[in-house]
């Protein structure tokens, strides 16, 4: 593609910004490992709201998210419920306030808070990390591969000509964007991370509203309808699919069958019966936990879930359903002229030939903030493992704050280049993404849910729980190697959930049960609901002005009322750009509907910062 002089100088002014402030503030992130991985939990929610928003609009998934809309039509709205989107609603509701009561600073430390500090919470903090550092470098690996495909089509220079290998242009360009990313994450930390996202989430939020309105303007509904299948615009299915199309667009047929997405209910009843273990089991140590620990308080730590939904939801889908329309209305002689078009490359193709000079560079601009953005809050939570988790528990105790940053910033370094070692090794955004949230994810559900609501939960069984389905996952990887073909990762969900937990029974029938007083304490400091009769009895009667949380009930008709709101975000964006209005009006309605109940049954009643 051949971009205009004003396209690329507002392409590399953007880089140059971003970079220079991101410099800027370092310094305010270099002091000790709380201000370098958490800002010093002086940060106002809002703004790691915005944060955590501009981290999830990354620029992989975004091309993910068009391709399964442009195939799947409105029935991919249920297709996020793989990650799952609604694990946010879930962080809002209770889960984000009890991880903030923990006031640790990863995932790996709350285990000491919870298993103690014997051999056996040892091993449960041990596999933790295990997990927390497979997750990144898949993550990386994830990133590296989205922006090498957009880059490639994108942008014009070209370097050693080649389609296919290391070296090729895809590659070189992923290299190149993951370095300049780098170079303020490391630097900076958390700080550096929060404000360059806050100014990139900005970017993201007008480039969306352009491409939404560019979509609305030169597309109408008749020029959408030639060119979609019976049923596209329906967001409800029967046993299978439902979609067929032949004689518009052949090759979408193939897409189907590979992604194994045909047997849809089977498909959906997985995706929310994982997603809800999944959500119940907090998040995953990651970009995610680390905001909300870096809330100043509980309170705050659900305020600032709730903005992820708000401020991410209606611009990103607005952004979606606008590439995708464009796509319908200009690009199918494209695609059919292709004997095997790579859908996840529609985006950038999208913005190639149907966005004007000056529009197209600040749209550029918007897209690399979105990558920038997840890439740098990813490869931001890695060393925090490693450094905080390892080498200072181990290793160092007593190791100065100066030390620490600057191990964490060698660490930083360490994992990039493994992420984009990994990045090299992989062929597509899906397979690696599937990888992560289908089967990786599956082995760390039943451990995870577990230690919330169990109390004879143990961290020999956390340990064994952990491994047996992190090994599972990464056993499920070499085979689809070794075979050569890939399939649908969420089948292996049930699978990888028996697995891990047998383990996590067996290690826990199999060792005592955790020390008491670690048990009281953490009941009585987190006050999660679920089976903890025999601790919650002696916590009230040593202390009778506690109050148990008994809100389960509460807490999951919330949790119902929430995913139903977050769906009005999403789909009211893709109506509005489709312009078909009495599905907009009656979303709408829900909308309004679903956010009244929830000023009333959600944010009047959150506990008050103390």
């Amino acid at each position: 593609m051949q971009l205009h002089t004003l396209d690329i100088g507002i392409i590399v002014g953007y880089f140059v910004l971003v970079v220079t402030v991101g410099l800027w503030v370092s310094r305010r992130g270099s002091k000790d490992l709380d201000s370098y991985f958490l800002g010093g939990k002086t940060m106002p929610w809002y703004m790691l709201g915005v944060s955590d928003a501009s981290g999830m609009f990354d620029i992989s998934g975004t091309m993910w998210l068009v391709y399964v809309l442009f195939i799947y039509g409105l029935k991919s709205i249920w297709l996020p419920w793989v990650w799952p989107t609604f694990n946010q609603i879930f962080l809002m509701m209770f889960m984000s306030a009890w991880l903030r009561r923990s006031n640790v600073l990863t995932g790996a430390q709350w285990m000491q808070t919870r298993f103690g500090n014997d051999k056996g919470g040892t091993y449960a903090h041990l596999s933790v990390v295990v997990f927390a550092l497979v997750n990144v470098i898949g993550l990386l690996a994830y990133a590296f591969k989205g922006i090498g495909k957009f880059a490639v089509v994108m942008l014009p220079w070209h370097f050693t000509g080649a389609t296919t290998g290391v070296f090729s242009d895809e590659n070189i360009y992923a290299m190149i964007l993951l370095g300049l990313t780098s170079i303020y994450a490391i630097k900076g930390g958390m700080v550096s991370v929060v404000i360059t996202e806050v100014a990139q989430f900005t970017i993201l939020t007008l480039s969306a509203f352009c491409i939404g309105i560019i979509a609305l303007v030169k597309v109408s509904p008749a020029m959408i309808a030639n060119n979609i299948p019976a049923g596209w615009m329906n967001p409800f299915f029967g046993w299978k699919l439902g979609l067929n199309w032949d004689g518009i667009l052949n090759t979408a047929n193939s897409a189907i069958r590979m992604d194994g997405n045909d047997f849809f209910t089977i498909i959906f009843g997985l995706m929310f019966f994982k997603g809800v273990l999944a959500s119940l089991a907090g998040p995953a140590p990651n970009y995610d936990m680390q905001r909300i620990l870096a809330t100043r308080n509980p309170r705050e730590a659900s305020l600032m879930n709730g903005m992820v939904n708000v401020v991410l939801m209606f611009p990103r889908y607005l952004m979606i359903a606008g590439i995708t329309v464009l796509a319908l209305a200009f690009c199918m002689p494209v695609l059919r002229s292709q004997g095997n078009p790579d859908f996840e490359k529609i985006l950038p193709l999208v913005l190639s030939g149907q966005v004007p000079t000056g529009v197209l560079g600040f749209l550029l601009a918007g897209l690399a903030a979105a990558f920038m953005s997840n890439f740098a809050a990813t490869l931001n939570s890695a060393p925090a493992y490693v450094v905080n988790d390892i080498y200072k528990r181990f290793y160092n105790p007593k190791a100065s704050g100066k030390k620490l940053v600057a191990l964490s910033r060698v660490v930083s370094i360490i994992f990039l280049v493994v992420g984009v070692g990994c990045g090299l090794l992989t062929t597509s955004i899906t397979s690696v993404m599937m990888w992560l949230v289908g089967a990786l994810s599956s082995g760390f559900v039943a451990a995870n849910v577990l230690k919330w609501y169990w109390w004879r939960f143990n961290g020999y069984g956390y340990f064994w729980g952990m491994i047996s389905g992190i090994g599972g996952a990464l056993l499920f990887w070499v085979a689809e190697r070794v075979v050569g073909h890939s399939f649908n990762a969420l089948y292996t969900f049930p699978f990888l959930l028996l697995i891990s937990l047998v383990g996590c029974l067996a290690g826990t029938y199999l060792s005592p049960a955790e020390n008491e007083e670690v048990l009281k304490k953490f009941y009585k400091t987190v006050n999660p609901w679920g089976w903890w009769g025999p601790i919650r009895d002696k916590v009230v009667k040593e202390d009778p002005s506690f109050v148990p949380n008994r809100n389960a009930g509460h807490d999951m008709a919330n949790v119902a009322v929430g995913i139903l709101w977050q769906l009005c975000l999403v789909t009211l964006p893709i109506y509005i750009v489709l312009k078909q209005w009495s599905w907009s009006g009656a979303i709408l309605v829900v909308l309004v509907a679903t956010s009244v109940y929830m000023k009333f049954n959600w944010y009047d009643r959150l506990e008050k910062a103390s």
